[in-house]
């Protein structure tokens, strides 16, 4: 009998035949834990009230960025939040029916462990890591006790990987317009997904694609942009935004007048661009001879895929996860809410490392330490800085590609629809 116990939980834990098993039971868990932090978590009020002010403003007619502001400051997010909380205005009372609010979240939460559970399973990810995704107490909080808007972004962003790793890419770019018409945060990705784009529909239709992202980001603000379209862009996407250095999670451990500084701004952007390009260049195009090859095979027949090795589900997780675990590293400034943007990627980016067993757990567990010392200080936020680099360096000598890269590229070779011998550069 205990044999039989015991090889039935083996195959819950490692047999893919039985992965929606185990993720049902892990959505289900994690279900009743979120209402059971509901019930008997007090609520905290930080961003909720302003979200709702600036609605007040939007519906007597303002539209313009500059004009609507609120008590903990302007409205500095693109019209996609503004859309999804006129919605959420008129579905709770202008806001005030917080516990209604927080049932919505809640759902909202359980959807994106769904989602995460359907991109694992995609990416060939071992079934016991679905048990690790219930376990962060800052990100139940983000989702139920703080109703951030970054939780509105992370739905659209996972359901865009699931279209990209399906091969559904229209569709993919649109989910991925509305994660950036929320929060610009969702650029991060931008990186990886030209490489995607770009291996598997060519130069041309990749153009395509950004002039579709651009247009569908009109059409959404079109109301914004008709009323002010400097102010719009300016309050929406400014890059150039200094967040106060009370807030942050990262680099704590530099001083305060270093941090705000320009010089420093400069130097993060271009490390930022500087380790992109070497991900670009040394390890995401590695399957298909190089970059140079690639955009050699693009410029030459720039109407045709260019990829030799299959771009599957786990490469897209893989590339478009790490394009965004970079721009986190070289963020001048993350606030608690922003640790949303790559949470519930941890277990599958230190699985990219060749790292043992212990010390992926032990990654995880620094990063998640580290999110949840408030206020921050300079060990936890340099702990939290140590361990996104580690896991990024483990990533460059471990799978940048993906685990299943080259298994699928030996198998795949033959059936891809474009032979090497008519895409190879001489």
């Amino acid at each position: 009998m205990y044999s039989s116990v015991f090889k039935y939980v083996q195959s819950l834990l490692f047999d893919q035949r039985y992965f929606w098993i185990i993720a049902s039971l892990v959505i289900l868990g994690d279900a009743i834990l979120t209402q059971l932090i509901i019930r008997f978590v007090p609520y905290t009020e930080i961003d909720w009230e302003t979200y709702m002010v600036h609605i007040d403003l939007y519906l007597k007619g303002e539209r313009n960025y500059v004009n609507i502001t609120g008590p903990t400051g302007p409205l500095v997010y693109p019209a996609g939040h503004v859309h999804i909380h006129h919605l959420l205005h008129r579905i709770t009372d202008a806001g005030r029916n917080v516990a209604l609010t927080q049932q919505i979240y809640g759902g909202l939460y359980v959807l994106s462990v769904a989602l995460v559970c359907a991109i694992y399973k995609k990416a060939n990810v071992p079934n016991w890591t679905l048990l690790l995704l219930p376990l962060s107490k800052r990100l139940h909080s983000i989702f139920v006790l703080r109703l951030f808007n970054d939780c509105w972004s992370l739905i659209f962003m996972q359901a865009a990987i699931l279209a990209f790793q399906s091969a559904w890419d229209d569709m993919g770019l649109l989910l991925f317009s509305l994660a950036l018409s929320v929060k610009m945060s969702a650029m991060l990705y931008l990186p990886g997904l030209l490489v995607i784009l770009f291996k598997r529909h060519g130069f041309v239709a990749t153009i395509r694609h950004m002039l579709v992202l651009a247009c569908t980001q009109i059409v959404f603000a079109r109301s914004f942009l008709a009323a002010d379209a400097k102010s719009y862009l300016q309050n929406a996407f400014d890059l150039s935004r200094v967040f106060l250095y009370k807030w942050t999670v990262n680099w704590r451990f530099v001083d305060e007048r270093t941090f705000l500084s320009s010089s420093w701004a400069k130097g993060l952007l271009l490390g930022h661009v500087t380790v992109l390009i070497a991900f670009g260049l040394f390890r995401w195009c590695r399957g298909d001879g190089g970059v140079a090859r690639v955009l050699l095979r693009g410029l030459r027949r720039p109407s045709l895929p260019v990829g030799l090795a299959p771009v599957g589900p786990d490469y897209v997780a893989t590339v478009l996860m790490t394009s965004n675990l970079i721009g986190i590293i070289f963020a001048r400034s993350l606030h608690y809410q922003f640790y949303s943007w790559y949470s519930q990627q941890l277990p599958l980016l230190t699985q990219r490392t060749r790292f043992p067993f212990i010390l992926q757990m032990a990654l995880i567990g620094a990063v998640e330490y580290a999110w949840n010392v408030y206020p921050s200080t300079p060990l936890s936020s340099g702990l939290l800085v140590a361990a996104n680099s580690l896991m990024l360096l483990g990533i460059w000598f471990g799978y940048p590609e993906g685990r299943l890269s080259g298994k699928q590229r030996n198998s795949n070779d033959d059936c891809s629809p474009i032979s090497k011998k008519e895409l190879s550069v001489k």
